[in-house]
Formats: structure tokens, C-alpha cells, sequence
């Protein structure tokens, strides 16, 4: 037998509990063929030296907008600390463009900034061009009186929508913010975008999160819907990976608007379901939305937001219509994977999926719940019971923890955001980001799992931190296991997939502070090389 490839000098973490360590590791077809002694004797095609440095699983995370992440990478950054750079940063984009073109930027925060951009502002920034910009949550954006005018509103009487809402000043005019399904009045003339600038978008994505030690992830909602882009996006991920582009293993989630009936059952056309696909590219679980963002204050809680008398968000859909589709879905075999922040909303979903396995029961289902945000030591313990598993992000902490307890107040802060409880009752947890609302490099979404601090500086959930370990097997083993994949991913055993980062240091051994430091020195998927700095 010879081996494709033999990496050979590392410091491999394994996570196997038969083999945890390793200095060698062989390649066969994209498949480990074996450690150290087991691949005495046996010659390969290449042999990489990686110098004694440290390696790991590859990274997998659960929850990534990869293709989202490409188009915002071509936007203007709004990630800034005031109104102020953020209008300046319209005015300069909108200078270089022609009287009616578009000026899009994502990534504002209104905690940080303040209050939201205003249309008016936004009018006088950009001349007058159409202007889209979308929070960072993507739960939200803001248009200015051209964009209005080109959504059909040339006199800004804009009705309201159900499932969202149409900001609007003293007068009754629109402010020019619009949340949740609002946001489709907006979407229906900017998406979807071509599939030469898709397809190029998740080049551009996918040559980053090589670099941060990404080698899967899951993509929360292609197609029609909130989170996807249009009724082609399946065929531009094909297209990408055609071409090479894609460099990591991807698992899709259709949104829900692309399930209809297909005869006697319900899904796809074709019937096409779940599973779909091969090790490199796969439909995943469905992706419904049931609420909205918790920064954004439009999540459903059950109780008020600091502050905000009254307000405690809202369902995208009635609970009935809500319900209704996610046991349709689970009767006809799939895997429902609910995004639900506020406590309020975990609660439908958890009476739909109950109702759904009493109905139809169903082994080893593992609904999910993306974000599970806000939660109660009772749900937690009926998520452990239904057998769900919560898709909580560990960089929004840092990021936008400071939004998140100023939502919240000091006391219900303390369920924002569970890691640990998780764990304790038995639940699987796995690693994810929700980039590009927050950077996506699973290092940074490590550090903050174990350091539980916010960028402002303040504690933000000390009781639920992880050790590093936790963390690592969360990005690793856990997000394999959300997509059934734990037979194949996740740990580095014989015959199990090639995939491993390579680091400049061990995340299991430094500081918990200096989790965020450590660099991805090259990152391996099927064995191959896909970013590269051994020798730099």
C-alpha cells in the first residue's frame, strides 16, 4: 500500500479515547489510514513535516452563513463606534458610484452606535442613491427614500408586514428600519445576486475560513427564506465546488418557504430530502425561523426587555402556522433545525417537536434549536428529555455580549447563552459562530467558550464557561454530531476523514486568555493542503 500522504513530526490531539496522541498520521483516498506505528513501513506520495507544531480535528462549525459571509466580504464594513464614521463611511462609498447605484454595508450594531442609521441621514450621506445597510444580526436593515422609492414606495407609504415591522418616526413616516420579514421588501429587488457573483462570493468565504482552521461547517438556510439568497443557491454551492472553490466539507439547510408537497409527502422537488449528497457537499436539516434577534430586541421572550415596558419581541409566524410546519416536516423524515433566541419562542418550539414525536415517534430525531439564546433550568432539562440539540454561539459573547445583557438585565442574563448546563444534563453541544454576524475563526469562538467576557470588559456568564477541552470537542465532535456525521468527523482515528488544523501553539496548554493568539498554521481537508504556511 502507498500512502497519498504521511504528515509526519506534528502533535496530534486526536480526541480518540483509544489513540488520544499521535506524532504521525497517513492519508489514504481522504481517509487517516493510520498513526505512528501502524504506518511503519509503508511509503507515501508526499511526506509534510509539520515541524513539531501542534494539530487538532479540523474545526467544524455548526452554524456558519458561508455564502452570506462571501457577499458581506464585498460590503462596506459597518462594524464601527459611532453614527458619526458610519455615515462618513456611506458618504465616501457612495462618491466613486454613479447617481443610481446601490450602496450596501452590513454590520452596524445599534447598542454600540447608539441608535440605528436614520433615512434621512442616509439620504444626505449618499446623495440620494439607494442605500441598503443590514444590522449585524441580519435580523434588520436600514433604506434610505431612493431605496423605498425603488421597493414601490415612491411616497413612503409603506404598509406594515407581518412577521417583521416598519420603523417609523413621530409622524408616522417610515424611519427607514425594517426587521425580520419586512425585510422582504427590501430582499425582492437586491436578492438573489447572479450566480457568478455567488459562486465567487464563497470563494472569497472559503479561502477565509481555510485560513481560520474551518474544514466543515453547516450553512443555516439557502434558498428562499430570511438567511438564503435565492432558488439557485444549491446549484451555485455545486458550481463552487465544480470548480475547487469550495474548500470545505458543506452540509445545507433549505430554508422552509422551499419545502412544499411532492406528492404524498413533503419537501423538495423531486422529493429530494436530507442526506442528499456525498462527504464533500449535502442537504442537511430544514431551517425555520420562529423568532428574531436578541440584540435586535425582537427575539420572543416571555417576560419584557430592560427597559422597553411592553416589548418582548414577536414570532415571525403565528405559533399555530408555526407548529403545523414542523410536524409536516418531521412526519416526511426530516431533521427540523429551529432558529429560536428568545425564551418564549424555545417554548413553541419544544411543544412542536414534543407534539411532533407523540404523533409520528421517530428514533433519534435530534431536532435542533439554533441559538437556544434565552432558556430556564426547566428547558434546559426538557431539551435534554427530547433529545433536541442547542446551537449556541460562543463569539457572540465577546462581540455582542454587551447588547445581549443590556437586553436582558442582570438576573435573566444568567440563562443567556448556557454552554455548561448543557453539558451537565447530557446534551451534545456543538461549536458555531452565525458568521458573519460575528467573525467566524473557531480559535475566537474557543476563547470565548472558556473566557465568558465581553469586549466592553464585563463578565458575561461565568457559571457556564468551558474548559478548553469542552470547547475543542464542541467544534469538533459536537457539530459532527448535530449532522449525523460522528462516524466520520470529528476525531482523528483510522478511517475516519482527513481533516485536521495545524497551530502555533496548544489551545489545551496556553492561558485561557491567549486562546484567541494562537495562529492556524495550515488546515488539511481529505488530506490535502488547503491553506498553507508551514514554510512561512
Amino acid at each position: 500500500m502507498r500512502l497519498d500522504a504521511l504528515y509526519v513530526n506534528g502533535r496530534f490531539t486526536t480526541l480518540d479515547p483509544d489513540r488520544p496522541t499521535a506524532t504521525r498520521l497517513g492519508v489514504f483516498a481522504g481517509r487517516v489510514a493510520g498513526l505512528d506505528e501502524e504506518l511503519d513501513g509503508l511509503p507515501a506520495g508526499r511526506v509534510v513535516d509539520l515541524g513539531g507544531l501542534p494539530a487538532v480535528p479540523g474545526f467544524n462549525d455548526a452554524h456558519h452563513h458561508l455564502s452570506m459571509r462571501g457577499q458581506r466580504l464585498r460590503e462596506l464594513d459597518l462594524r464601527v463606534a459611532s453614527l458619526e464614521e458610519l455615515y462618513a463611511l456611506v458618504r465616501d462609498r457612495a462618491a466613486g458610484l454613479p447617481g443610481d447605484a446601490w450602496v450596501r454595508g452590513s454590520g452596524y450594531d445599534q447598542n454600540k452606535l447608539g441608535a440605528h442609521p436614520d433615512r434621512a441621514a442616509l439620504d444626505r450621506a449618499a446623495g440620494g442613491r439607494p442605500v441598503w445597510l443590514q444590522h449585524t444580526s441580519g435580523h434588520m436593515g436600514v433604506a434610505s427614500t431612493a431605496a423605498f422609492t425603488l421597493m414601490g414606495f415612491p411616497d413612503l407609504e409603506v404598509p406594515d408586514v407581518p412577521g417583521g415591522s416598519v420603523g417609523r418616526d413621530a409622524g408616522g413616516r417610515p424611519n427607514g428600519l425594517l426587521t425580520e420579514q419586512a425585510q422582504d421588501l427590501a430582499h425582492r429587488i437586491l436578492r438573489p445576486v447572479g450566480l457568478e457573483e455567488f459562486v465567487s462570493g464563497i470563494a472569497l468565504a472559503s479561502r477565509t475560513a481555510a485560513a481560520e482552521g474551518l474544514t466543515s461547517f453547516t450553512e443555516p438556510g439557502i434558498g428562499l427564506g430570511l438567511a438564503g439568497n435565492g432558488p439557485l443557491d444549491m446549484a451555485g454551492y455545486q458550481e463552487a465546488r465544480r470548480r475547487g472553490v469550495l474548500l470545505q466539507r458543506a452540509v445545507l439547510m433549505p430554508g422552509s418557504p422551499n419545502l412544499h408537497p411532492v406528492g404524498d409527502s413533503f419537501g423538495l422537488d423531486l422529493g429530494m430530502g436530507p442526506g442528499l449528497g456525498d462527504d464533500r457537499l449535502r442537504l442537511g436539516p430544514v431551517k425555520v425561523f420562529s423568532d428574531g434577534s436578541l440584540i435586535g430586541r425582537t427575539a420572543a421572550m416571555c417576560c419584557d426587555y430592560a427597559g422597553e415596558p411592553g416589548n418582548r419581541g414577536f414570532l415571525q409566524e403565528e405559533a399555530g402556522t408555526l407548529r403545523a410546519f414542523i410536524l409536516r416536516a418531521h412526519e416526511a423524515g426530516w431533521q427540523v433545525a429551529a432558529h429560536a433566541i428568545g425564551d418564549h419562542a424555545v417554548d413553541v418550539v419544544l411543544d412542536a417537536y414534543a407534539e411532533a414525536q407523540a404523533t409520528w415517534p421517530r428514533a433519534d430525531a435530534r431536532h435542533r434549536i439554533e441559538h437556544c439564546a434565552v432558556t430556564s433550568p426547566e428547558q434546559v432539562a426538557r431539551v435534554a428529555a427530547l433529545g433536541v440539540i442547542p446551537v449556541p454561539q460562543g463569539r457572540f459573547i465577546s462581540e455582542i455580549g454587551d447588547g445581549m445583557l443590556a437586553a436582558l438585565g442582570p438576573e435573566r442574563s444568567r440563562g443567556c447563552y448556557r454552554q455548561r448546563s448543557f453539558l451537565e444534563a447530557g446534551i451534545v453541544l456543538p461549536g458555531s459562530s452565525d458568521c458573519p454576524v460575528v467573525e467566524g475563526a473557531p480559535l475566537l469562538g474557543i476563547h470565548d467558550l472558556v473566557n465568558q467576557r465581553t469586549s466592553g470588559g464585563r463578565p458575561f456568564n461565568p457559571e457556564e464557561a468551558l474548559t478548553a477541552e469542552q470547547a475543542l470537542r464542541a467544534y469538533t465532535t459536537g457539530s459532527a454530531y448535530a449532522v449525523f456525521d460522528e462516524g466520520v468527523k470529528g476525531t482523528l482515528a483510522r478511517g475516519r476523514l482527513a481533516d485536521f488544523a495545524v497551530l502555533s501553539d496548544d489551545l489545551l496548554a496556553v492561558s485561557p486568555e491567549a486562546i484567541k493568539d494562537i495562529a492556524v498554521v495550515a488546515t488539511v481537508v481529505g488530506g490535502d493542503l488547503v491553506h498553507d504556511l508551514l514554510d512561512g
